[in-house]
């Protein structure tokens, strides 16, 4: 049995919305989390702005082409992500998998964005282009900025591992209370 084209695009938009409440709930965990990277901080904050308004958009276009997102797929996506999320707090390198993973997620986002825009292209669906299409140039300039900045992320984290671990060091020779103003004055966390 075949599927129509505008059938295909329906569960590709569907596919995309889910997605999009996958990414909010995951850059909502990294962004809680992040204390000291102050720029990646920032740059995540304007995403998940981004990332809310592309959900609400995907929404206005299945509205208008008579569906509805998929409840289903939207919780398994959140929940998706909030394991993700819990996994990250366990790991010390937390910043550096973190834009592992959304470097890695912005691709998939990008390979998805340019799949509806040729699809809805396909079906004459020009109100789908237009919404599509800008925030698929969204998703590419988050990668961009993942990619530039990426390397510099994970300098910083290895500076910051490194001083933890002299100081954690140097700790082992002072009396606990010490220790512990030592640590808080550094600003122990990487």
């Amino acid at each position: 049995m075949s599927t129509s084209a505008r059938d295909n695009l329906i569960v590709w938009l569907r596919d995309a919305h889910a997605m999009e409440q996958q990414a909010e709930t995951m850059l909502n965990a990294q962004y809680e989390r992040i204390e000291t990277y102050t720029a990646l901080k920032e740059r995540i904050g304007r995403h998940i702005e981004e990332t809310k308004q592309q959900a609400i958009l995907l929404q206005g276009c299945l509205d208008r082409l008579g569906e509805g997102s998929s409840t289903r797929k939207d919780v398994a996506g959140k929940l998706t992500a909030m394991a993700q999320g819990l996994g990250g707090l366990f790991a010390s390198d937390e910043v550096v998998k973190g834009s592992l993973a959304g470097y890695t997620f912005e691709h998939m986002e990008i390979a998805s964005y340019r799949i509806l825009v040729a699809a809805a292209d396909y079906v004459g669906d020009r109100e789908t282009v237009s919404v599509c299409q800008p925030i698929l140039d969204e998703e590419i300039a988050m990668a961009k900025w993942l990619e530039d900045n990426i390397g510099s992320v994970t300098q910083e984290f290895l500076r910051r591992d490194e001083r933890d671990e002299t100081l954690a060091t140097a700790a082992l020779r002072w009396p606990m209370m010490e220790r512990a103003s030592l640590r808080h004055s550094a600003g122990f966390v990487r």
